[in-house]
Formats: structure tokens, sequence, C-alpha cells
């Protein structure tokens, strides 16, 4: 099929996989094209391993972003996964969809059709859920979500005390309540990671082809037409043609990067590094948005996983895991999660808080490493930044990483709604049901208890949450900064779509993932209906 698809896929990550799944389902011949290696890696099913995946060259392309003056110029770290599955095969696994809201103000933004009860059915359809179906969410879908099986008791404590600081207690956090506290849901089949590739491709249709190991140099265009792809593998540079189209699947970093090498862009841009300007398109690459977040971390006088990674802990861990597919090694990042309103007047929460039964520190290398002894971690993250990025190219040079612009740190405000969040979940950690658990704040630390110290903390500490988002963003035929209409269709190109992070107006509530794959899903149905 490489010699005749109808339709070319470029990435096969979390929106890529149910993309190229969904249009092999609805009859046409695909061909998806993937950088990177198989998902099936005993690294990345094992959920506890995923510290070890992050920031490796093998599984991630370890991007760094420019010195960001609004953390003390520090360049950080951005990843973007090179597997099969894409970030659904190296992040956190908690799933979570947003909040309502978020939809219904992209479609207010000119994404028509991408309201909350035009995408819910497409959340659904993906899901294989744990706590059953209803009218919010579904069952039989490849992405299965499941219940958090490496339970503490101070998690359940921490639940309690999110309720005694005056919050809500949801019943399910993607369900009709996206606001108070639950439960983590992960995205986990039987303890085991559930990543798109190894969900999609369980029942893999006859007529959809993977190529991995695949690395696309640009997007062929005739005639105002994606016609195919040219792509370097085993040191060998092809050229593939499409039927009826190209879908670019590449993520929130190299979507814009590979459009641009395209001649799709910013036009002075494109000039600049001897491009030929296929498209004149200025928001390729502008309104990068991610979440920023701070840690608090706390020594605690009762068991967490920091106690049952090691030692002969560590043993029963590994044996609970083999014969029961539970413990401490099916951990994902976190395990229960708040979103709340740090101010009056909010429309939507602001903060995330996701309570972790273990801590880490960060080696200088940006991977976790275990501290020792009982701890917990709160992260506090800012869900509606006002900060806004590029991504630009480096050189005309399908080999040059990206160039990540991005201040973490867009405004006073945007701090100060950290700092709430840090005060917030302070008085969480002195309500009754877990302050007698807790024997020391490590970070920020007791000292700082001004607001003028946790601004500094802030200042300090703040890092990404790997949610990019909104590089090749959707909207209005007349919004000249869109870069594609509602139908995910690249302006001024026929027969190319976009599906995948990229293609968020904004940034939504909590991870990203669940609608990264939401938008696989829902585009699909968009390209199938095009083509008819």
């Amino acid at each position: 099929m490489a010699s005749n698809p109808d339709i070319i896929v470029i990435g096969g990550g979390s929106a890529g996989m149910a993309m190229a799944a969904r249009l092999a389902e609805g009859g046409k011949r695909v061909l998806l094209l993937e950088a990177g290696k198989s998902h099936r890696d005993i690294r990345s099913y094992v959920p506890a391993l995923m510290s070890g995946i992050v920031h490796t060259p093998d599984f991630d392309w370890m991007y760094s972003a420019r010195p960001d003056a609004s953390v003390g110029g520090r360049p950080d770290v951005w990843p973007a996964a090179k597997r099969l599955g894409g970030g659904s095969s190296i992040n956190g696994m908690m799933f979570i969809r947003g909040h309502r809201w978020d939809y219904d103000h992209w479609a207010s933004l000119g994404a028509t059709g991408w309201d909350y009860q035009s995408v819910l059915p497409f959340f659904r359809r993906m899901e294989d859920n744990e706590r059953g179906s209803d009218q919010w969410r579904g069952t039989g879908g490849p992405i299965a979500v499941s219940e958090v099986r490496s339970r503490y008791g101070v998690t359940a404590d921490w639940i309690t005390a999110v309720t005694e600081a005056g919050f809500p207690r949801s019943p399910d956090l993607n369900g009709e309540q996206n606001e108070g506290v639950d439960y983590i849901q992960l995205s986990q089949r039987n303890g085991l990671r559930s990543s798109t590739a190894a969900g999609y491709l369980k029942n893999k249709p006859a007529n959809l082809e993977v190529m991995t190991e695949a690395q696309v140099l640009r997007i062929d265009i005739s005639n105002g037409r994606a016609s195919g792809a040219t792509l370097r593998r085993g040191g060998e540079v092809i050229a593939l043609s499409a039927k009826e189209g190209v879908v670019l699947c590449a993520g929130a970093l190299n979507t814009p990067r590979l459009l641009m090498l395209s001649g799709i862009g910013p036009a002075e841009h494109l000039r600049e590094n001897g491009i030929t300007v296929v498209a004149d398109s200025p928001g390729v690459g502008r309104n990068l948005q991610e979440h920023p977040a701070v840690h608090m971390v706390n020594e605690v006088c009762t068991r967490t996983l920091n106690d049952d990674a090691r030692g002969l802990a560590g043993m029963k861990s590994v044996l609970s895991f083999l014969f029961g597919r539970s413990g401490a090694l099916t951990t994902g990042i976190g395990h229960a999660q708040a979103f709340v309103k740090s101010r009056e007047g909010l429309e939507v929460p602001n903060i995330q808080l996701a309570f972790s039964a273990f801590a880490f520190d960060i080696t200088p290398q940006g991977n976790l490493a275990l501290r020792p002894g009982s701890a917990v971690t709160t992260l506090v993250g800012l869900m509606r930044p006002s900060s806004r990025g590029r991504i630009s190219l480096a050189a005309n040079d399908p080999d040059a990483a990206p160039v990540i612009e991005h201040q973490l740190i867009g405004s006073e405000d945007d701090a100060a709604q950290l700092v709430e969040g840090l005060q917030i979940a302070r008085t969480i950690m002195g309500q009754a049901a877990i302050a007698g658990s807790v024997a020391s704040e490590v970070r920020p630390g007791a000292q700082a208890t001004a607001p003028e110290a946790l601004r500094g903390y802030v200042g300090a500490a703040t890092i990404p949450m790997y949610h990019p988002v909104g590089t090749a963003k959707m909207g209005a035929a007349d919004d000249d900064a869109a870069v594609l209409t509602p139908d995910c269709r690249v302006k001024g190109v026929d027969g190319l779509w976009v599906a995948d992070a990229s293609v968020m107006p904004t940034i939504p509530q909590g991870n990203t993932n669940a609608t990264s794959i939401m938008i696989g899903e829902r585009a699909s149905a968009l390209v199938l209906e095009a083509l008819r």
C-alpha cells in the first residue's frame, strides 16, 4: 500500500493513531508514518517506568526551549514523544477531559462544531471506562480508563481534607461535575499503560499500514493540493503520494515546523529561511500555550509509594505487579486531583491540584528521582494562563529542532494565581483529615509564608506541565490568525488537514492527552465527510 494509499497520516501519536484507525475503518486505504519506533517496549507498558523514558532520546525528541526570563532565564526541556502512540506512550497517564466550558469557548471563538455537546460523543466513543457507561462516559472503546491501583490511605485523607477546606466532592470530574475533588482515573488496562497504539492497533484494519522510523521531511504540494510526503527511512529518501490527501498529526511542536518546511506559514519567516511560500499563513507557530505549575512537597509519617519502591517492600511491589497487576508499579503521575477556584467571580476553576502519594526530586538531566522516606506531592497548575509563545524554524533543515519561545509566567496575575494555588494547597494539608500525618513542608518550605516569598518560589520553581497546544489553531474563515477552518482543513491548501493538540484555540482544563485523542476521533469524521 505504501505506493498507493488514499490518505497519508503523518504522526502516529495520540491523535494520529485515532485518526488513522478511524479513517481505515471508514473504508480508506491509510498509510501512517511515524518517525519513532514501535510502542512495544516494556518501559512503555509498565506505568511506573515512565520517569525513565521522558527525557530519554530513544523515546523523546527532548527539545530545549529558549531561555525563559519569567523563570530566571532557565531554558526548559520540552518533551515531544518519539514513539508510536506519541504522548500516550510516555506520559503520566492521567485521563482528564477538561471542562465543558472549554469546548463551548472554542466554539465561541470560531471553532464551530467543537462545542461540548458536539465533542461528547467522540469522548464516549474512544473510552472503555471501568466506571461503566452513562450519558457522559463510554465503554467498549479502544482507550481503557481505569481506577488507580496503587491506593494509599493518605490519598483518601487528602480528598477528605479538600472537602473540609470547602471544595466540593465530584463523583466524576470527567462527567457532569468538572469542579471539585475526586480520585484520578488513568489510561490503563489491567494495570498496564493503555496507549493509543495499544488500543487502536488491537484490531488493526487490514487497510491500515503503519510505517515506523519514517521521518517526514516535508509535505509535497502540487498545484495548491497536498499530494503526498517525502520521508527518510534507513538513510533512504522516499517520496510517497496519496490519492486523496494528507493529514498532519505531528503534535504542537512539530506540526508547525513541518507546515513551515512545506511552505505554509508566515511568508516573511519562510523567505528568511529560503523556503518557497505555498500559503502565507501568519498563525502557523503562533498561539503556543502551556500549563505552568509548581510543586508543594511534604514529608509525612504514614506509608507512601516512596516506602514501597525500595528494599523488601520494592520486591513485594514487583510481585504484586506480576501476579496481581496492582501496587506501586502501576502508579501514574497522580492519585487524586481537584479543580478549584482560587478567587471569587471566576466562571470556571483556574487551579488544578494534583496529589501524589509519593515525592520526587528533579535531577540535573530533568528526570525524576524518588525522594528517600515517606513524602507526598501536591502539584499546583494554572489552567488558563495568559502567556502566548511561538514555534519557529531554526533553519530550512528537517533535522533542526524547532525554536520554542515561551514565557511560563505571562503576567503578574498568572504568578498571583499560582501563589493563591499554593496557599490553597497548604490550607488543605492543614485540615483535620490529614494534618496529623504531615511532618514538615519540604518545598516551598515553612519559612516561605509571606506572599512575596511564595512569589519568589513561583519565579524560581515554575515548570511546564508538558501540555503544549495551539500552534496551528482552528477558527473562523475570516480569522487571519487561524491556520485551520473548523473542519481542520489547512487554509490555502486543498487536501491537507491537521489533527492534534496544535489545533486547540485555547488550552483546556487539566491534562491534555484525552482531548488530543478526542481531536483525532472528531477530525477523522470531518475528513471522511469531506471526502465522501
